[in-house]
This record gives C-alpha cells, structure tokens and sequence, in this order.
C-alpha cells in the first residue's frame, strides 16, 4: 500500500561515504561478532546491508554497497534478492527523488541496480508531540516522509491531546498494517524510562509513553513505541540526515520555548546517565538571576528562545509562544521594539552557545526550531555575543553554526529513527512478515 498525501523530501546533505552506522549499528556488530551459524552470519549481513540502503537514504548502487561493507559481489547479490524478496527493498535502474546535491557520483565499469525503498515495504510512523500542537507522519525506509495529521491543541487539557493522538495512530496503523515497524515519539520533555520527567505541561508529568500510545511499549503487531526528548531527537537526525552528517563531535541546539540539545559523538547522542542530557537551557550561561518554571534561576532560555524574545519586547509569555515569537522575529524589520528583542536575544543566544562550545569542543554546531530563524533574522548580533564568549584560542576558527535543512521534519525525522534503530537488527527482521502473510 504506497504512502498517500504530499511527500517531502529530507533536503539537502551529503553522504557519507564511509559505511559507518550510529548507535543502533553497536547492537547490529555486537550480535554479527557472536554469530556463529550460517544462518546467524546471514540474518547479520542482511541488517548491514539493510541498515546500509536506509543510512544512504537509496543513493547507493548495489556494487557500491558491497565495496562499503566488504562483502563479496556473490554474497551482495543474494543478499539484495533476500531482501527484495521479502519486500524490503527493490532494485531501481536509477536513485529515486535524489536531490541535486544528494546523487553520487558512479564509478566505471558494469552499472547495478540501486536498492532503495519497497512500496509496500516497512513503515515506521512518528509524532512530533508539543505542548501545543501534534504532528503525525508516516517515514518509509530511506527516509522518506509523508506528513499524515497537524493538529492544534484545542481548550482543554494536555491529556485531551494524547488521547486524540493515540486515535489517530490506532487508525494509521490499520491503515499500514503489518507494514508498520514500531512508533516513534518526540516529546517536550526530559525522558527517563520512557516517561516525560518534566513537561511543559503539568498533566503530561510522568506519563508513559508507550503505555498512552500503545501496549507496554512492545506491541507485536505494529513494533515497539520509543520516545525521546524532541531536542535531542531534531539533533540526531541532523546527524542521521542534516547538517551534522559525517562530523565526528557536533553540538545541536533547538529552540522553541525553551531551549534544548544534544551533543553527538560518532554520530551517537549523548544521552547522559538517566537519558535526560542536553537541558542546556536550564543553564545559567548569560548571567541572570531571576527564577525560572525548572525550579532553577538564571536560566539561558529566559533570554534567548521564545521566552527571551517576549520578555524584551515586553509580551506576556501566554498562548503559542513560539509562533509569537516568529511574528516578533517577522516584525524586526519595521518595529524598533521588536528589533531591539530580536537583537538582544540574538546576543544572549550566541553568548550561550559560545559558553556550550567551550565545555564542550565539538566542530560544528547545528541550530534548529528558533534557533535556525534567530541566527538567519540577526547573524550578526549571534556572531557577536558567540565570539564574544569564545577563549582567546577558538576565535580564529570557530566552530560553525549550522542552521537546519530539514525545518520542522527534525524532531519527525529523528522520532523514525528510533523506530528503524529498533527494526534494522536480525531480531527485528525476523519479524517482517513474508508477501504472503500481510494484511494490507
């Protein structure tokens, strides 16, 4: 059953041409290093190759897959018959939907075929869950992405909203059937456990994810509900998919009403001790001292983000913050109050970002949500308190600051992930079900 409803493309990026996966592919090498049947080292080699058709995002020939994961050309081939057998991938004469930026160049010799996505092949749907608002997609193998449902919060409680989101998956699920692979789902809040810690709203507090959105988090017919902070989530899919791909230590920083983030090491996020990392709005980087919702005081997101934008422009933090904010952001040109926000909390987002790159040393740094459209709006004021923060030693190369090129797909994008991480092992393929045993 193919995807229905308007289908966008991940945007521009390059490919990494090393093979090398993120932190699903340390389950994937742990179980081929312990194989120790044939038909182990098979269902192996099938995740790798699998594994490496979706991370290429269906660029790759099959001849240039082979040379990436040291198979020989016999085995490649029965492995990608395997494959299209199950419905997993097909054979294209040519990349399909490739941006300009996004083919890669072929080398000489005989072509082969380019594996990429089956249209009926595995599913994996995401949501994008805010405190005021959900989005819901649908991503194919290769990244591919449908958005399925955008929903604004109505009146009412936040549990209202998972209630309806919970609906709509019951309802995209038979609509995908046993093509769906797991759920994934970006939340705005720390994770622990698969719970929200502390939310933006306080009748999200604790709540289970999987539990709301499916049956324990391990849902035979439609693969397990995984959810993660939406910060670190739009941060590893600018590894995956973005900005940071093929950089080796990178910092990333979301912005909505607060501020959140990630630093990826090899691609794989660092999640800290209780999986809560990367609440770096909460950190007294620019100097404040007044409380904040956390429980802290002179916390950065009081001065940059939303929060910072309507403090200096003198608006109540009520309502959709965010999309006021943007109108703050939109206004600069012709409003001298709003200019004066804009380049203030410009100042005061740099400031803190130059502070994070001297704890943390990465070489680049990816800035998403209003993050991305504060940098575009006032470059100059960023630059500014960013230097201005710097050691002496960084300031002739800083690190570059790395706007978005997935826009709102980010937090959406990385959700996927966690449901493909959980699928593109040998335990999770074996449990894709033969053409003939389907139900869509």
């Amino acid at each position: 059953m193919p995807l229905t409803g308007p289908a966008r493309s991940l945007g521009n990026h390059a490919v990494r041409r090393d093979g090398a996966g993120a932190w699903h592919d340390r389950g994937v090498r742990k179980y081929g290093d312990a194989a120790t049947t044939s038909a182990e080292l098979r269902a192996h080699n099938l995740a790798r190759l699998l594994r490496a058709v979706h991370d290429g995002g269906g660029q790759f020939t099959r001849a240039e897959l082979t040379r990436q994961l040291s198979l020989a050309r016999g085995t490649a081939t029965v492995l990608v018959r395997d494959l299209a057998g199950r419905e997993l991938i097909e054979e294209l004469s040519s990349p399909a939907d490739a941006p300009a930026d996004l083919k890669v160049p072929r080398t000489r010799g005989r072509p082969t075929g380019v594996p990429s996505a089956h249209p009926r092949g595995p599913v994996a749907l995401a949501v994008d869950l805010r405190d005021d608002s959900f989005t819901l997609a649908a991503f194919e193998l290769t990244g591919r992405c449908t958005v399925l449902d955008r929903q604004e919060r109505e009146a009412g409680s936040g549990r209202g909203m998972l209630a309806d989101v919970a609906a709509r998956l019951k309802v995209r699920r038979r609509q995908f059937g046993d093509r769906v692979v797991g759920v994934g789902v970006a939340v705005p809040s720390p994770v622990s456990a698969g719970q929200m810690v502390q939310p933006t709203l306080p009748d999200w507090q604790d709540v289970d994810v999987a539990g709301v959105f499916g049956a324990g988090g391990d849902r035979a017919d439609s693969g397990p509900v995984l959810a993660g902070n939406d910060a670190t989530l739009a941060g590893l899919a600018e590894a995956r998919r973005g900005v940071l791909r093929g950089i080796s230590v990178a910092l990333h920083l979301h912005v909505a009403t607060g501020i959140g983030g990630v630093l990826l090491s090899g691609g794989l996020p660092v999640s800290g001790a209780r999986g809560a990392a990367g609440e770096f709005g909460h950190m007294p980087l620019t100097g404040g001292t007044e409380p904040c919702r956390c429980g802290s005081v002179g916390c950065w997101e009081l001065d940059a983000g939303a929060r910072g934008l309507l403090r200096a422009v003198g608006q109540p933090e009520m309502g959709d913050r965010v999309v006021r904010a943007e109108q703050v952001i939109a206004a600069a040109g012709e409003d001298p109050g709003c200019a004066r926000a804009l380049t203030q909390a410009a100042e005061a987002l740099g400031r803190g970002i130059g502070a994070l790159v001297n704890a943390q040393d990465p070489e680049a740094v990816g800035l998403s949500g209003l993050a991305a459209e504060v940098y575009q709006a006032a470059p100059g004021a960023v630059r500014a308190g960013y230097l201005a923060t710097l050691m002496r030693f960084r300031r002739s190369e800083p690190p570059p600051l790395l706007p978005s090129t997935l826009g709102d797909l980010g937090a959406l994008t990385g959700a996927s992930e966690l449901a493909f991480d959980a699928f593109l092992t040998p335990r999770g393929l074996g449990a894709w079900p033969a053409p003939e045993e389907k139900t869509a």
